[in-house]
């Protein structure tokens, strides 16, 4: 317990005396009882005796006290205690109880009193305000006649659709999504998907265990029948395999090619739909993708449980952003580009590029200087970090990151957690044990990023990439909520200018992002409806509309 020293220093005290003391006594009575002499008066003992024996003194006496008693029991008003030992004292006898450690913790408390408040007023940033949705609203109206054919097709059980989707998460929702589209094209049932063994994560992970099936038969029930699996009369029916199917087939080339060999055979299988199905297809159908999409893809209840948990731990303080970093070494080598992170380690990236130039996506004659400024790299953890502040978000701003681990490990991401210190991805949210069901199943755990993201205040993707999209046009359907698109192409020529002052670096980077802000965006041909839901999901009007 700390020791307060005395001062020895004189002080003048003052003491508190209500006013109706005041006026009841006498300015001679008064200084008899409050004055001390500053000499000695030989007449004092003999004046003492004298008021000693005056009734008029114990009257006094007897009132004053009993007044004041009456205040304290009434106000508790201990500071006005007009006769304490140490009036100058009274609070000070208060604090001392305190020791070292409980005044440090009252600093602390104040400090984050203060930190709270600037919270507070940083969650009312511009940062954080969402952008204008114009009225857009989900509608899936489908047409008369595609009700009408709906009673034909959810009946017949000649013909069966298999499919087989491979790649991540993300890529095999796009697939599982045509493949819902094609079977309904061709008047099939769809046996639930099969998922292929993961060749890079080995994940082994089916169809049930990422999404919720029951729900997705239930919601798909007048588009498509969904069977768990062939019906005994086709179990031994050897499926056609089809290999040829070419990029952004039409609905006419699929009837066309495959309606004779499942009337035939009754059993059609397909492998590899990325990008098979033409993006460009009637309303009715392009409905269907949004409806697969947005509404029959739920995860399962184990993944969606969790998700929701880490969700809600986010945003326990307030709003968040959620960032998809894709800083990891095969996006590095698959791109092109270069981390910047070391001479060494870039050297690396260009050994392995050498090494397996089939890795290589696109565009190999660029150079990574030429695909830098051509918005084709990813953004690295300084760049994302410059944006951002450029973008608004407060040193306060809660980060969720999605992603695998990047190549330097926590050293690549040292610009994002020195500028923003609260900064959290799913295994830091997560209790013990919370994840271990989903350990070593790069799926599920893609999952678990999908929902957090999904649910974000603001999301903003570093590179291109499935989840990117599913997630720009998720959220636009649930009401166009924040979604920053880096311009990277005109930016990043700004990014080396160091000739420029940050003032004028954020007034140029905030301009050229207003209107990627995740505002409703019409899609254009060749573009993805699930990406860009307006207008053929999506519609303006006041009227609510509902699934059919």
């Amino acid at each position: 317990m700390a020791v307060s020293k005395t001062n020895k220093k004189k002080q003048q005290c003052y003491i508190a005396v209500p006013s109706q003391i005041i006026n009841s006594i006498s300015s001679s009575g008064l200084q008899s009882l409050l004055l001390s002499p500053k000499k000695k008066n030989p007449s004092f003992s003999v004046k003492f005796k004298l008021l000693l024996n005056n009734p008029r003194f114990w009257v006094l006496f007897l009132f004053v006290f009993g007044f004041v008693g009456m205040l304290k029991l009434w106000f508790n008003f201990e500071t006005l205690v007009p006769f304490a030992p140490n009036p100058c004292g009274i609070f000070q006898e208060k604090t001392s109880f305190l020791n070292d450690h409980e005044v440090s913790q009252l600093s602390i408390g104040a400090l984050n009193l203060g930190n709270e408040e600037k919270e507070e007023g940083d969650e009312k940033s511009e940062f954080w305000k969402q952008p204008d949705g114009l009225g857009y609203k989900p509608c899936l109206d489908f047409s008369s006649e595609y009700r009408k054919t709906s009673l034909d097709i959810v009946k017949g059980r000649t013909r069966y659709l298999m499919v087989v989707v491979s790649g991540g998460m993300n890529q095999q929702r796009n697939q599982i999504v045509d493949a819902v589209v094609i079977a309904r094209i061709l008047g099939a049932a769809l046996v639930v998907p099969i998922l292929q063994v993961n060749v890079i994560w080995g994940d082994e992970s089916e169809f049930s265990d990422i999404f919720d099936l029951d729900h997705f038969k239930e919601v798909l029930a007048n588009d498509v029948r969904i069977v768990s699996s062939l019906p005994s009369t086709h179990v031994m029916t050897r499926p056609v395999e089809e290999k040829r199917t070419p990029l952004h087939a039409s609905p006419e080339w699929i009837r066309s090619h495959y309606t004779r060999k499942l009337r035939r055979d009754g059993v059609l299988l397909l492998r590899s739909l990325d990008s098979r199905l033409s993006k460009d297809l009637p309303s009715d159908l392009q409905k269907l993708r949004c409806k697969v999409a947005f509404h029959a893809l739920r995860f399962s209840p184990s993944i969606l449980g969790l998700g929701n948990k880490l969700t809600e731990r986010m945003r326990s303080k307030g709003p968040y952003v959620a960032l998809h970093l894709r800083m990891e070494k095969d996006v590095w080598v698959r791109t092109g580009c270069l981390p910047g992170l070391s001479h060494e380690i870039d050297e690396m990236i260009n050994n392995e590029r050498k090494r397996r130039p089939e890795l290589l996506t696109s565009r190999s004659n660029m150079t990574y200087h030429d695909r830098k400024l051509a918005g084709l790299c990813p953004l690295n953890a300084l760049e994302v970090t410059r944006l951002l502040k450029a973008l608004g978000a407060p040193k306060s701003a809660r980060i969720y990151w999605a992603g695998g681990i990047p190549l330097g490990g926590k050293e690549a991401l040292q610009p994002l957690t020195s500028e923003f210190p609260h900064f959290f991805n799913k295994e830091d949210l997560a209790l013990p044990g919370e994840l271990e069901p989903f350990a070593k199943k790069a799926s599920l755990m893609a999952a678990l990023d999908y929902i957090v993201t999904e649910n974000s205040n603001v999301f903003m993707p570093s590179h291109g990439g499935n989840m990117g999209h599913a997630l720009q046009g998720q959220r636009a359907y649930a009401g166009h909520r924040k979604t920053i698109t880096p311009n990277k192409r005109q930016m990043l020529q700004h990014f080396l200018n160091s000739s420029l002052s940050e003032t004028e670096f954020n007034r140029i980077i905030l301009d050229l992002h207003r209107d990627s802000l995740g505002q409703p965006e019409l899609r254009k041909a060749g573009r993805d409806v699930t990406k860009y839901p307006v207008p053929e999901c999506m519609c303006n009007g006041t009227m609510n509309h509902s699934l059919t």
